[in-house]
């Protein structure tokens, strides 16, 4: 850590208070009242401010961060040993118990859609809560069963590595609590799955590419596995590239991830790396690093009604797990990486650091000094035909055309039409009455319609743009251009950092990169004409 925050914290310190920071807002999302119908609901839309219809089980992932919170001692933590908290605990796994479906699954954002992702983080935070409280409970056990089961049988559409990760990680709890092998084949096979989908690069696929953000989700749920099984070689050999590789993107500021990703996100689950750390020491210097951001007010703001929970339960479990001998110096890291397949680059060059999507219209971040100086997502251009506007952008997973020559790099391409498909009364009323007819018994295939509509189908647009990264000693000249077949259709062109168009729930937090201006570019498209190109160049840092 930095010297002058080692003096004033030590780094675990800042993980454990930054999750009890997050302990009354999860306390504020629950309902605690034991005469309420409702009592352990973590949605509170749904018992409080009764604006939905059903209940996300989603949220019932948030009792996990309370059971933590009332299983570390701390001479800060009011909550440990709390007898409300573990009441509270307890009736949030019996509600979720009580609002799943007959077959063990639980909705997320609609109704009958059955969602893999939720079913899983939630069954991980019963089967961990239920073992740190110590209960002994039939009905809780068969619910507990029942989920795993229906996890066990269900595949669903789209590569989310993080999500069969997460998978094989209940498997293994359910089966280590219950006393029981009956899922031991499915946990090896989603294991197996995820190892499959790791690219030679090191990285796991997450829909379209490499997302660094969700990498370290899978790296943590796969160090916990290895933790339970550490004579799976093909496990720990496919660790150790995942964390090298993890190394990489810890930016010089300690933040990471972000819009170069292939999913937008700013994740960053610590925990994995501690227990990596056990047997690969370097691992420890990126929550250190990290833990340095967190102290600076440099990491994003997770504390969302829907995701507040995955968070706060891994920076407990980093505090608990922590390593007390850290490496004396930092790892050894490359001046420059090419990651063909994930389509990403990042360069080192004395202190000036860039990290470039290529695969995503060279979407990049640029730091000096330690500081970011530059977040950008290329292009946006808002166009308008017929009476209705429409936004084309650069920042879009695609196949681009990428030049990288000693001192200069240029990707250039067409810009994609991007998604911002709201929902409105006529959509709602037509996915209820989809889900629950066809939907109720196919939610797979409703799922995967969605994951064509806002994540992954694209549809290329005839505006056409060029960005050249060009070396200046330490700094790089930007240049872009951009091409439209009639300008007269051009509102507005921009340059913004964080510019994501498509659906993840764990990207758009609030971080203060945020803050780089959006550079406004509208005034450049008086005159143009067919043919000629609207250029703008930037020195930096």
């Amino acid at each position: 850590m930095n010297s002058d925050l080692r003096n004033h914290i030590k780094a675990e310190y800042v993980y454990l208070n930054r999750a009890l920071g997050e302990i009354p807002k999860i306390l504020t999302l629950l309902d605690r009242n034991p005469h309420s119908p409702t009592y352990g609901c973590f949605d509170r839309n749904f018992w409080h401010y009764k604006i939905i219809d059903f209940p996300s089980g989603m949220s019932q992932e948030f009792l996990w961060p309370l059971a933590l919170a009332w299983d570390t001692g701390h001479p800060g933590n009011s909550y440990y040993r709390s007898e409300p908290v573990r009441e509270w605990v307890i009736a949030g796994m019996r509600y979720a118990a009580l609002s799943s479906h007959k077959d063990g699954s639980c909705d997320d954002y609609y109704l009958y859609e059955k969602a893999g992702g939720a079913a899983a983080f939630s069954l991980l935070a019963f089967l961990e809560s239920y073992r740190l409280l110590d209960l002994e409970d039939d009905r809780l056990e068969e619910f507990f069963a029942c989920r795993a089961d229906w996890l066990a049988g269900h595949m669903e559409s789209g590569r989310l590595a993080n999500h069969q990760a997460l998978i094989a990680l209940c498997l293994q709890k359910a089966g280590d609590l219950l006393g029981t092998d009956r899922w031991e084949k499915e946990k090896n096979n989603r294991i197996e799955t995820v190892l499959s989908w790791q690219n030679r690069e090191g990285w796991f696929q997450e829909y379209e590419g490499c997302d660094p953000g969700y990498h370290t989700l899978t790296i943590t749920c796969l160090a916990w596995l290895l933790e339970s099984s550490p004579g799976y070689l093909d496990l720990r050999q496919a660790l150790e590239k995942a964390v090298e590789l993890a190394l990489e993107f810890v930016h010089p500021d300690g933040t990471f991830g972000g819009e170069y990703g292939s999913r937008n996100t700013n994740n960053y689950f610590a925990c994995g790396f501690e227990i990596a750390g056990a047997w690969k020491p370097e691992a420890l210097w990126a929550n250190d690093r990290y833990a340095e951001a967190v102290a600076r007010g440099l990491t994003p703001c997770f504390s969302d009604d829907h995701i507040i929970g995955h968070h706060a339960w891994s920076d407990f479990l980093t505090f608990r797990k922590w390593v007390k001998s850290r490496p004396a110096v930092p790892p050894a890291r490359k001046p420059g990486v090419w990651l063909e397949q994930a389509g990403i680059l990042i360069d080192r060059n004395r202190d000036t650091e860039l990290y470039a999507a290529l695969n995503k219209g060279g979407a990049f971040k640029l730091f000096s000094e330690g500081r970011l100086v530059c977040a950008d997502s290329n292009f946006s251009v808002i166009t308008k035909s017929g009476g209705r506007e429409k936004t084309a952008s650069a920042h879009l997973v695609d196949r681009y055309d990428i030049s990288i020559e000693e001192d200069s790099v240029e990707v250039s391409g067409r810009l994609g039409w991007a998604g911002h498909t709201q929902m409105n009364t006529l959509n709602l009323l037509v996915l209820r009455l989809v889900m629950m007819s066809v939907g109720r018994f196919s939610p797979n295939l409703v799922r995967k319609l969605l994951q064509r509509l806002l994540i992954t189908g694209k549809k290329r647009s005839g505006i056409k743009f060029t960005r050249r990264f060009v070396r200046q000693g330490t700094g790089w000249l930007v240049r872009d251009s951009l091409e439209a077949p009639d300008w007269s259709a051009v509102r507005s062109v921009g340059l913004g950092c964080d510019q994501t168009s498509i659906y993840v729930v764990m990207s758009r937090t609030f971080h203060k990169g945020q803050l780089c201006p959006f550079i406004d570019l509208s005034h450049k498209l008086a005159g143009l004409r067919p043919g000629e190109r609207l250029v703008h160049e930037r020195v930096l840092p």
